[in-house]
């Protein structure tokens, strides 16, 4: 990959980064890598995401829309000119129950892609030795092309203010 793609990247995961709404922005997500074959997240432990007294087993829900935003921002890095993207189907797999007080690392990447749609998987796990598999996932997303991409949009907003 040469440089000016490189750059490109990561202007996609700030920009990334700073359009989060509600919920995506409670998790306080940090881009770690970002690349065309995929992306690796980490969510810092936040007690309110438990759904136990003892603050240590994080509800699947919160596991479920992490993989779902990664996924999109694995889809703005390895796929040009999309308008906008929609999440046809989800799954995801439990492996373990999610108890520890760790941060969470996300790795996700779209591995195929047609005109209109994206196929991505995923994993999830700890920051921990042992780094052992909570739960893994697979996303299908209906694409949209036109003549504007989201990335284009965005950046021609931000020169225009």
């Amino acid at each position: 990959m040469t440089q000016p793609d490189q750059k490109k990247l990561d202007q996609i995961a700030r920009m990334w980064s700073h359009r989060g709404r509600g919920l995506i922005t409670e998790m306080d997500l940090k881009i770690e890598k970002v690349a065309i074959d995929g992306v690796l997240v980490r969510m810092p432990f936040n007690p309110s995401f438990c759904a136990d007294e003892e603050k240590t087993l994080l509800h699947g829900g919160v596991l479920t829309a992490l993989l779902d935003s990664v996924f999109g921002l694995a889809n703005f890095v390895a796929i040009d000119g999309i308008s906008s993207m929609a999440t046809i189907d989800l799954r995801v797999d439990y492996l373990r129950p999610a108890r520890s007080q760790a941060d969470i690392m996300v790795r996700a990447e779209c591995f195929r892609q047609t005109r209109h749609i994206a196929f991505d998987s995923g994993s999830v796990w700890f920051d921990e030795s042992d780094q052992a598999e909570v739960a893994r996932g697979t996303a299908t997303f209906a694409l949209t092309r036109g003549e504007v991409s989201i990335f284009d949009a965005m950046t021609q907003s931000r020169v225009s203010k």
